[in-house]
């Protein structure tokens, strides 16, 4: 089957610190090794694990974290052997139905896999998730486990979803993160009850949230109706946020940002503030995803 091109992308003007993640990318395997388990609704994109590092190459960063793309289902293998090939720069977020054994969940940390994704979105069809996906059903069957071996869980689900699941999730004892800056209504504003429910997540530490913009907004490439929440979650915690690009940006086609440009409008949205970057680019990955750390100068941020 063929698959679309990903052009390469440009260095930034603002390169990021050394040991700066992009905390949200996917890679796709080649067929004969990787087919996929679910048809998916998009053409897939030619970006295997080398056209990832070439990626991460051309832009300035160190690290990456792979999420399991939908299609795949649970079979983790792509990004299991990416992880292989770069155990140091690299760590996974799978996924795993209700009813995984401990010692499976157990293997993929082993692995590399830190987290488990799950989603819970309002999609055409009266579904709430995209065949291959977990849901939230799993989730709260596959916790204890997750506790106990050390996974958190990674949510892709809409802000006002999140609103009403908290109470659950704060009881779930996982390290909760959010996806695409929790797929707020820019409608309803910074002071919509929704968003205002992941700030005050946020503020309080329940909660990690990915600064993905591409997701959030469809006003490519400086996306300015999503700045004022942008600058509200990183206000209300920076010690909790983390920068994420989504490449290779599938379903996107002419709406597909470059990685580059992303990272210098995270520069400019931030201030080129040094302390401000090197906390969400390089601390707060290394604090969540178990990368080695350099050392700390970030001061004024907290440790």
């Amino acid at each position: 089957m063929e698959r679309v091109a990903i052009p390469p992308s440009r260095s930034p003007a603002s390169p990021p610190p050394a040991g700066a993640c992009d905390c949200h990318t996917h890679i796709f395997g080649q067929p004969s090794a990787y087919p996929v388990a679910h048809p998916p609704h998009y053409l897939l994109p030619d970006a295997d694990a080398m056209r990832h590092r070439q990626m991460l190459d051309e832009t300035g960063l160190s690290r990456a974290v792979l999420v399991q793309p939908a299609p795949y289902g649970d079979d983790c293998g792509a990004i299991i052997e990416a992880i292989a090939e770069a155990p140091a720069t690299l760590r996974g977020i799978g996924t795993a139905l209700a009813g995984t054994g401990q010692d499976h969940l157990a293997a993929l940390k082993a692995a590399g896999i830190v987290g488990l994704r799950f989603v819970h979105l309002d999609l055409p069809g009266g579904t709430n998730r995209f065949p291959g996906a977990a849901g939230f059903e799993d989730l709260h069957d596959l916790a204890p486990a997750m506790a106990e071996i050390g996974l958190h869980a990674q949510l892709w689900c809409d802000a006002a979803t999140f609103a009403e699941h908290r109470p659950a999730l704060a009881q779930l004892g996982l390290p909760i993160v959010l996806e695409h800056m929790a797929r707020f209504d820019t409608a309803a504003g910074v002071t919509g009850t929704a968003f205002e429910a992941v700030l005050a997540a946020l503020a309080e530490g329940e909660v990690w949230v990915k600064l993905a913009l591409c997701r959030a907004s469809q006003q490519v490439p400086d996306y300015p109706d999503i700045r004022r929440f942008h600058d509200a979650l990183v206000a209300a915690n920076p010690q909790r946020l983390l920068w994420a690009s989504d490449w290779p940006h599938v379903r996107l086609d002419e709406a597909r940002p470059d990685v580059g440009h992303l990272l210098d409008l995270f520069a400019e949205w931030t201030g080129h503030d040094a302390a401000l970057a090197q906390r969400i680019l390089v601390h707060n990955p290394a604090d969540l995803y178990g990368f080695d750390s350099p050392s700390r100068q970030t001061q004024g941020l907290g440790q």
